[in-house]
């Protein structure tokens, strides 16, 4: 790299080249922009990704968009059927009531960051790997952004790598206490591309079609998850079904890990000519799957402001981010809400014997209202796809 003083002024640098900054990567690429994606880790460290994600059918309209879609090996949702443990009351959403193909899709995130690649190649987008980003300051019209090989300088810095470390930016914080166990689960008999979402007293249980096996999100207290990963694949198995009313049954079960769980909404995701993108904006709770969903919807929302104030110089970047932000505060503040409302309602009562049966009764009888309710099911589904916005 050149030093700062000959360096050439790009139209963007993007820290991170998981799925969001790619996607913003190709977004900005794609309109002619002068971009580059850096990132901290070797370039295999994304593709060996073998967690599992949901694309919603607006994640879907986006990848779409951006050419990066159909993405190989996904497999599609047409049905989710949503229930709690211990209680009566169940819906289902179904893909022909929203006139759409799959609800989502399913894929491992090394095949998604594999197929943001190649569109990348096609693009031209230059992609540094093993370039973790020092820091950054601002000037009158640029951005200096200070990396071990030197100095990059840009109109608009995308911040889409890592988490929000430093408590004092956010506007939102829970730690749930829970860990997510997550694994590949086969089922005795084919899934049919249902998904299930299933409320417990211990968190939400989570199986998502994929391949011929399921993706298992197992939420639990975080001082059980090292010994449910050490339990034996029976013993687990039979756990996972319990906690599903016995409706699937496995035959194998795939090895195990754990992540904590918690809340962290930035409160401001704008600073000048710098923008903060996906997990580096908001971590969820993985319940109904907004994170990455909501991180592609930050990215459209982006590349739509953005785009004309890097375009030919036409405008001020600054100006388009404050823009950017007030757009995106509705379906931020609404998702996270949105998730955390599912695990708090869902958990109320849950460690009170009394209360815990009577709550349990009211949100049985909640969902039972909302199988009978097309409207309302239609304003769910429509929210889990497509945002607060209805993308």
């Amino acid at each position: 790299m050149t030093d700062a003083a000959t360096a050439p002024v790009r139209d963007a640098v993007i820290v991170g080249a998981g799925p969001v900054g790619l996607a913003a990567g190709c977004a900005l690429r794609a309109a002619g922009l002068d971009v580059t994606v850096l990132d901290a880790g070797p370039a295999a460290r994304a593709l060996d990704d073998t967690r599992v994600i949901a694309l919603s059918a607006g994640s879907r309209d986006i990848l779409r968009g951006l050419q990066v879609w159909p993405v190989a090996d996904t497999t599609p949702i047409r049905r989710i059927h949503i229930s709690q443990r211990g209680h009566l009351g169940r819906t289902e959403l179904r893909a022909e009531d929203f006139r759409l193909e799959a609800l989502g899709h399913v894929a491992r995130a090394g095949t998604l960051v594999r197929a943001l690649r190649e569109r990348a190649a096609q693009l031209g987008l230059t992609v540094q790997h093993d370039s973790a980003v020092l820091g950054a300051h601002e000037g009158n019209e640029t951005v200096q952004v200070r990396t071990a090989g030197g100095e990059l300088t840009a109109r608009a810095l995308l911040w889409c790598e890592g988490r929000i470390a430093d408590d004092e930016l956010l506007s939102q914080q829970r730690d749930y206490d829970q860990h997510a166990v997550i694994a590949l689960v086969t089922p005795t008999r084919p899934h049919d591309n249902v998904a299930y979402e299933r409320f417990t007293s211990q968190g939400p249980v989570a199986l998502l079609p994929c391949g011929r096996d399921y993706a298992l999100v197992y939420t639990c207290a975080s001082g059980d998850a090292q010994t449910l990963i050490a339990e034996s694949d029976v013993a687990f198995g039979a756990r996972v079904s319990d906690a599903l009313g016995g409706r699937v049954e496995f035959s194998a079960i795939g090895p195990r890990s754990a992540w904590p769980l918690s809340l962290r909404m930035r409160r401001d995701i704008v600073s000048g000519r710098q923008v903060w993108l996906g997990n580096a904006a908001q971590t969820l709770h993985p319940v109904a799957g907004q994170g990455l969903n909501l991180g592609l919807r930050d990215v459209a929302q982006l590349s739509a402001c953005l785009l004309p104030a890097l375009a030919r110089h036409a405008g001020d970047p600054a100006m388009a981010l404050q823009a950017y932000a007030r757009l995106r505060r509705t379906d931020r503040m609404a998702t996270g809400r949105f998730t955390d409302g599912l695990v708090r309602i869902f958990g109320f009562g849950s460690s009170q014997p009394g209360l815990g049966a009577l709550a349990g009764h009211a949100r049985g009888a909640a969902l039972a209202l909302l199988d009978a309710c097309p409207a309302a099911r239609q304003f769910i589904g429509r929210r889990m796809m497509f945002g607060a916005r209805g993308w």
